[in-house]
């Protein structure tokens, strides 16, 4: 839409942990799950509880800029426990000033809101209440009552492209011949992998299909308002002139999976699908058509947001680091990351799911056709070596069997083969030992390991 793509730089970006809650919370504070605490989206695994609350939301990078006189604007979906038990709609979390967030996980219509601490309810009107126009539309008033002797911050998370995939009523018939791609691991059998991987069906039944089909369409429909929202921000910061002195980070919080390794939909696990995510940045001293080969985990964009507002990194606690020095090299000199890591404490029902009785408990997002997508002991660390001579991930389950995979990227870019037993033992313990490391790690300590 437009020519705003051409000077955009697009980046080799991962979440260190393939789920909402916790890697939006590695988001707001630049730190592993591991030190922030927040396991996964439930109450029980920190997602915005009062230990979070206290604990590392009471310095996540918002808190910073409100300190350095920036006027702070958020809209979207917030956590996915937000607002429903510890603290309630009232609580609006340090450092914003304009607060706009969603009570729960991603609805389009008929939601609550915390608009500044004070409940705010919607129906199902598309003009009133549809979420990704409505908190777009926020946005444009604050940029047009914001003070222009201060900088300015705003933080949009509309809840497309997730489930329910209500698309705008304009867009409901858009893509109607699209399905999900049939390459890669599509519907490939998950042999050698963890036993989440090989419970699935192979070849996946036509039901299956059918519904993945259907969410991945529905997705696309629903971004197309996040297009329009885009498109109207930008435009809006070039009518005020601000447009070039403005950065503008476009991503997500964790990838998706569509079919691979017979997986219907959901995301938590540890392949390229699930911990890939798009980054895309525009903004002052950032060269046109760009592509940063260095890996960026989603940890940097806290103290990459930081650096850009002028605070000083060594007084913030975070374990990523800028990449501006890589954006924009004529305004700082920065280093790159030889390894990081991703982690990820799965989720299960205590009791047996109704709709798939014959798996027994422990399990969780079982669907379609009893095929479940995570399980308290789908809970691992993986070791991600990227560079210009290799792309490894060596990753371990805590697990019964203590399960080991591993990957040699630059020869199976879909993760087809997991070669821990072609590998020699000296590596597999070089792997172990710098996987232990990471870890425990805190601060620069993970920016140190090689």
């Amino acid at each position: 839409r437009g020519n705003y793509t051409t000077r955009l730089l697009m980046c080799q970006h991962f979440t260190v942990t393939p789920l909402c809650c916790p890697s939006r919370s590695s988001i707001l504070t630049g730190q592993y799950p591991h030190n922030h605490e927040v396991r996964n989206n439930s109450l029980s695994g920190n997602c915005s509880s009062l230990q979070w609350q206290k604990g590392p939301e009471s310095t996540a990078f918002p808190f910073y800029l409100s300190k350095q006189k920036y006027q702070t604007f958020f809209a979207g979906k917030y956590l996915n426990q937000y607002g429903k038990k510890d603290g309630d709609v009232g609580y609006v979390p340090p450092g914003w000033d304009q607060w706009h967030a969603l009570v729960g996980n991603s609805q389009y219509y008929n939601y609550t809101l915390s608009v500044n601490g004070k409940e705010e309810k919607h129906g199902d009107s598309y003009e009133k209440d549809y979420f990704t126009d409505l908190i777009t539309n926020r946005s444009l008033h604050f940029l047009d009552d914001r003070s222009p002797q201060h900088p300015f911050f705003l933080m949009l998370s509309p809840p497309a492209p997730h489930s329910p995939w209500t698309a705008a009523p304009q867009y409901q018939k858009e893509f109607g011949d699209v399905k999900a791609p049939r390459d890669g691991s599509f519907d490939k059998p998950g042999k050698d992998k963890h036993w989440l991987l090989r419970q699935p069906v192979n070849p996946m039944p036509d039901s299956s299909l059918t519904f993945l089909d259907s969410a991945y369409r529905k997705r696309w429909q629903t971004l197309l308002s996040v297009d329009d929202m885009v498109e109207l921000l930008v435009k809006k910061l070039e009518s005020i002139k601000e447009l070039d002195n403005t950065y503008i980070f476009y991503t997500s919080d964790n990838g998706y999976h569509t079919g691979q390794f017979s997986l219907p939909i959901d995301k938590r696990q540890l392949y390229e699908f699930d911990i890939r995510v798009p980054l895309m940045v525009r903004g002052p001293g950032i060269k046109p058509n760009q592509t940063l080969q260095a890996p960026v985990l989603n940890i940097d964009l806290a103290p990459t947001i930081l650096d850009i507002s002028g605070v000083n990194l060594s007084s913030v606690n975070v374990d990523g680091q800028s990449f501006l020095s890589q954006m924009a090299p004529s305004l700082r000199n920065g280093t790159v990351r030889p390894v990081f890591l991703v982690e990820y404490t799965g989720e299960g029902h205590p009791t047996t799911d109704p709709a798939c009785p014959k798996l027994g408990p422990g399990l969780s997002q079982c669907f379609p056709d009893c095929v479940c997508e995570d399980a308290f002991n789908n809970t691992y660390a993986c070791v991600r070596t990227l560079n210009k001579d290799h792309d490894l991930q060596y990753c371990e389950f805590a697990d019964s069997e203590s399960f080991v995979e591993v990957y040699n990227l630059v020869s199976d870019p879909h993760q087809l083969e997991n070669v821990w037993k072609k590998m020699d033992p000296t590596f597999l313990q070089a792997m172990n030992q710098q996987l232990i490391k990471l870890q425990s790690c805190q601060g620069d300590s993970c920016r140190e390991i090689k």
